[in-house]
Parts: C-alpha cells; sequence; structure tokens
C-alpha cells in the first residue's frame, strides 16, 4: 500500500513538472512569436496589401525604440512629468506610432510612389534607404535626429490641414516658405532641449540606449509554479490589441473598406472615386506606425541599437510569406507557430519532453539547442514548406490573386 502511494505521488509529481513545463514553453513561445507578430503586422499590411518590398521596415522598428527613450527621457527629466514616470510606456506607444507613421509616409511620397509596379527597384531603393537610417542614427546625435523628426512632422501636418487652394501661386509658395521655416526653428529647438537633457545623463550618443521599465512592469506574476514575466505579458497585450484593432479598421471602417477595394482591384476603385492616391498614403502610414509599436515591444527586451531592427526583417518577411501575403489570419497563426518552435527547438525542451528520443534525433536537436541555431532550422523548414504550398497557408483567393 505504501509502494502505491509513493508511485502515486511520484506520478503526480512528474505530471506536475511536465505541466508546468508546457505551459512555460507555450508562454515562451506566444511572448516570442507576439514580439515577431506585432513586427510583422505593419510589413503584412504594407507588402500584403500594397505589394511592396520595404527592407526599411526594420529601420521604422528603430525609430519606435528610439522614440521610446526619447519618451522615457522626458519624463525622468522634466519635473512636470516626472509623478507621471510609470505612465511613459502608454505614451510612448503613440509618440513611436506617430513618429514612425510620419517617416514611413514621408519615405512613401518621396521615394516609393514612383517605383510602385517595380519590386526589384522599390527592394534596392528601401534597402538604400535602411542603410541610410542606419548611418543617420549612428553619425546624428540622438536629440538632433529627433528635432529632425518633429520638424518633418510639423510640415506634414501642415500640409495636410491647410486647404489645397492656399498652397496655389505667389501665396502658395510664401505659405510653403513659411512652414518650411517654422518647421526648421521648432526642429532646431527640440534638438537643443534634448539634447541638454541628454547630457545630463552623460549620453551624448544613440548609438546604444537602454529603456528602463516602470516598477509596474518589474517581476513576474507566479501560476502554477511558473513565473510569468510582466514585460512579456504587456508585450503580449501589445500585440492583442494591435491584431484587434488593424482587424476592425480593415474590415468595419469605411477607409479600411476603401482599402480592401483598392488592393483586389485598383483601377475599378479609381474608375468608382476612391482615391488610391490618399488609400496608399493611409496604408503606409499604417503599417509604418505598428512598426513603431513594434518598436516599443523591442526596447523592453533589451538594448536599443542602429541594428536592432534588421535583427527582424527576415523573420517578418518569413511570418509574411508563410502565413500567405495578405492575409491577417495567416500572419498570427504563422509568427505564433515560428515563436513556439523556436522555444522548443533554441531552448532544448524538446529533449526534455521526449527523454527518450532516438540517438540520431537527439544529436540533431541538441545541436540547433541554441536561438540563433533554432532559426536557421526553422527557416530551413519554412524554405522547404514553401516548395509545396508556394502560397503560404493561407492563400489569397478570387481577384486579389490577380493583383
Amino acid at each position: 500500500m505504501r509502494g502505491f502511494r509513493s508511485s502515486s505521488l511520484f506520478c503526480s509529481k512528474l505530471f506536475l513538472v511536465l505541466v508546468q513545463l508546457i505551459i512555460e514553453s507555450l508562454f515562451n513561445g506566444v511572448a516570442i512569436g507576439s514580439v515577431l507578430l506585432v513586427a510583422a503586422l505593419g510589413l503584412a499590411i504594407v507588402f500584403g496589401l500594397m505589394g511592396v518590398i520595404n527592407l526599411a521596415h526594420g529601420e521604422l522598428m528603430m525609430l519606435g525604440a528610439y522614440s521610446t527613450y526619447v519618451v522615457q527621457l522626458l519624463f525622468k527629466q522634466l519635473p512636470a512629468l516626472k509623478p507621471f514616470y510609470d505612465s511613459y510606456v502608454i505614451v510612448a506607444i503613440g509618440v513611436a506610432f506617430i513618429v514612425s507613421g510620419v517617416v514611413g509616409i514621408f519615405l512613401e511620397r518621396t521615394v516609393i510612389r514612383r517605383l510602385y509596379g517595380s519590386p526589384l527597384e522599390t527592394l534596392l531603393a528601401t534597402w538604400g534607404v535602411s542603410l541610410i537610417l542606419q548611418q543617420f542614427v549612428r553619425s546624428v546625435p540622438l536629440a538632433y535626429g529627433s528635432g529632425f523628426v518633429v520638424a518633418i512632422l510639423i510640415h506634414m501636418t501642415a500640409s495636410i490641414l491647410l486647404p489645397d487652394h492656399l498652397w496655389i501661386g505667389t501665396r502658395g509658395r510664401l505659405i510653403k516658405a513659411g512652414t518650411l521655416f517654422f518647421s526648421a526653428i521648432t526642429g532646431i529647438m527640440t534638438g537643443g532641449i534634448l539634447s541638454s537633457l541628454i547630457s545630463k545623463l552623460g549620453r551624448a550618443s544613440a548609438r546604444n540606449v537602454d529603456v528602463t521599465a516602470p516598477s509596474w512592469m518589474r517581476g513576474g506574476i507566479d501560476f502554477l509554479g511558473v513565473t510569468f514575466p510582466k514585460t512579456r505579458l504587456l508585450i503580449i497585450l501589445i500585440t492583442v490589441i494591435s491584431v484587434v484593432a488593424v482587424s476592425f479598421f480593415l474590415n468595419k471602417s469605411s477607409w479600411g473598406i476603401r482599402i480592401r477595394a483598392v488592393t483586389q482591384n485598383r483601377p475599378m476603385s479609381d474608375c468608382l472615386g476612391i482615391s488610391t492616391e490618399t488609400v496608399d498614403i493611409l496604408t503606409f502610414g499604417i503599417g509604418s506606425g505598428l512598426a513603431g509599436v513594434a518598436g516599443v515591444a523591442v526596447s523592453l527586451l533589451g538594448s536599443v541599437g542602429p541594428n536592432v531592427g534588421s535583427n527582424y526583417i527576415v523573420g517578418c518577411f518569413m511570418v509574411v510569406v508563410l502565413g500567405g501575403v495578405g492575409n491577417l489570419l495567416g500572419t498570427i497563426f504563422a509568427s505564433l507557430s515560428i515563436g513556439i518552435m523556436t522555444d522548443l527547438i533554441g531552448a532544448g525542451r524538446l529533449l526534455t519532453l521526449w527523454p527518450s528520443m532516438p540517438s540520431p534525433l537527439a544529436v540533431t536537436i541538441d545541436f540547433f539547442a541554441t536561438t540563433s541555431m533554432a532559426r536557421v532550422m526553422i527557416f530551413a523548414l519554412i524554405i522547404v514548406f514553401l516548395q509545396f504550398r508556394p502560397a503560404g497557408l493561407f492563400p489569397q483567393k478570387g481577384r486579389m490573386v490577380e493583383y
């Protein structure tokens, strides 16, 4: 009887350990997939709905990460904002969305608009833009880079809000010159203020910065013997809100319906009176803004540097292609699948879950039991999968295939 109880207790403990391991693995996989999903969500809109191969998407994430640092700096240094320091992350999400969205729209209006229908030229141009942005961050102090973004934001806001007839003729040229002058002065003043704030911290370069999580995001929540870090939980929450917001916008709002109409049949949408130019700007702005939100999530996980976006761009394209170009559900499924597989393989959990694994397979899994090698194996599996299903898990249907 005593032996039976000991055996039962051992089985129950083993079952509890197994459940804890599965829960921890699923949580870590979902957390990794959430970062990848919020990063790929904007790319899915731009690449899937517009057909633009934007290799500068990672640098838009980088701008969102640096925006988080600047917002944290303002809340830490300005006396009026110090009492609200713990809420800076919420403000940073909105600021990062606006900053990356504005830079994305600026990129669309100056570079990409002239290259629609030319995927190779768009790829090369955006790759060049990504290198320019990386070098810009390395060479230009963070404060004056922020001032430059503020100047672009003010000028573009004025061009959107002011009526078109004010920009015509001599009066239009004067208004344009005045707007440029005001934007430049405001940007310089912003750069000077931020420069003084950054110098107080002893950091004059934007090459590597660290974002400190507020007090309510530190530590974790214990459940069934597993600790769930609050930072990861917040990133998952940001991802869920972003997916719900994008889904609602594309399916329920009038502009979302117009975006889907232009995606399916651009010439007919133009004939029906839909401003395809406005749709392009709006789509690119939203996709770029979501990259900024992804930058907020990335900044909470580690140091931010000029190359932080390049670490995610390949994974983002893999998610979009694997899920099916332009398919939101496929993007969600692909990113979470890659995240779970990365944790199972990279952390070596497969060997723990299956201790009696055949020796050749165990040696192979052990060889790939690092994060970098796990990505190599997953990407190789995706490439093999695409050989048999090149359109992805959820291929486009109907007229969307033709365009």
